[in-house]
C-alpha cells in the first residue's frame, strides 16, 4: 500500500481527496493537515511514499513548504490554478492534479508514482525553493512553463523574443517556435522585468534585446526582430514613445 500525506488549507478538499485515495484500494492516508506549519513538523519524521500538497495556502505556499523539508519526498501538487500546476510540474514533481480532482486522473498519478518507485529522481526541495521565490509578489518572471499534451517545456524569459495574444490564447515566441503560456498580456506586463520587456501593442510585448530595426509602416511603426524569421511587429502609435525611450533612441 502507498502511504500518503495530504496538505491543503481547505478541510473539505482534504476529506474529498482522502476519500478518493482510499477508494482506490491502493493508498493508506497516514495523515493530513490544513496548516502548512503543522504539516511541516509532521512530514519531517513520517514514513511516507508520497505527499499531496496544495500550491496556494495562506502563510506558506506548497513550494515554500517543500523547500523547508529535511528530506526529499515524492510530491503530487493539487491546485485550482492551472498556471501554478504547470509550474509545479516543471519542477519535476511526480504529477499535479487540478481541482476538483477526479478519480481517473488520480489513478494515473498513482500509476506514475508506482512506475517511478525506487528510481533516481531530482531533489524537489531546491527546485521548490527557487520557484517559491519567483512566486513572491514583485518578483519578475525568470522562466515560464508551456504544456503540450503530456510534455511541459520550460522557457527562460531572456530567450523569449516576444509575447502575443491570438484567438484568446497567449503565446511566447522562442527559437522560432510558439508556445502557449497561461498568462494574459496584462499579467505578463506586470510580471516581466521592465528593463527587458516593453509592451508595444495591446496584444504584444517585445524583448528589447531582440529589436533590430524600426521603420515606418502603412499605418504604424514597424519593428523587426533579430530572429531567424526576421519577425515584424506593429507598434501602436501610443506605444512608440515608450519603446523609443526604452531603446534609448
Amino acid at each position: 500500500m502507498i502511504r500518503a500525506y495530504i496538505v491543503d488549507d481547505e478541510r473539505l478538499a482534504v476529506r474529498r481527496l482522502t476519500r478518493l485515495l482510499e477508494e482506490t484500494g491502493r493508498v493508506t492516508v497516514a495523515g493530513s493537515a490544513v496548516d502548512p506549519a503543522e504539516a511541516l513538523a509532521s512530514l519531517r519524521g513520517a514514513h511516507l511514499d508520497v505527499v499531496f500538497v496544495d500550491v496556494q495556502m495562506p502563510g506558506m505556499t506548497g513550494f515554500e513548504l517543500l523547500g523547508q523539508l529535511n528530506r526529499n519526498i515524492p510530491v503530487v501538487f493539487t491546485t485550482a490554478y492551472d498556471r501554478y500546476a504547470l509550474e509545479a510540474f516543471a519542477v519535476n514533481s511526480i504529477d499535479y492534479l487540478l481541482k476538483p480532482i477526479d478519480s481517473e486522473r488520480l489513478g494515473r498519478a498513482l500509476d506514475k508514482l508506482e512506475r517511478l518507485s525506487g528510481a533516481a529522481r531530482p531533489d524537489v526541495r531546491e527546485l521548490a525553493r527557487a520557484l517559491a521565490l519567483e512566486l513572491k509578489p514583485g518578483r519578475h518572471l525568470e522562466r515560464l512553463a508551456s504544456r503540450a499534451g503530456e510534455r511541459t517545456v520550460v522557457l527562460e524569459t531572456p530567450r523569449i523574443t516576444h509575447f502575443f495574444a491570438k484567438d484568446k490564447l497567449t503565446f511566447a515566441a522562442s527559437h522560432g517556435r510558439e508556445h502557449i503560456v497561461d498568462y494574459t498580456i496584462a499579467e505578463l506586463e506586470r510580471r516581466l522585468d521592465p528593463r527587458r520587456f516593453v509592451r508595444i501593442h495591446r496584444a504584444t510585448i517585445v524583448n528589447v534585446g531582440f529589436v533590430q530595426e524600426l521603420y515606418p509602416g502603412v499605418s504604424a511603426l514597424v519593428l523587426r526582430l533579430k530572429d531567424d524569421q526576421n519577425t515584424e511587429l506593429a507598434v501602436s502609435r501610443d506605444r512608440v514613445h515608450g519603446l523609443r525611450e526604452r531603446l534609448g533612441i
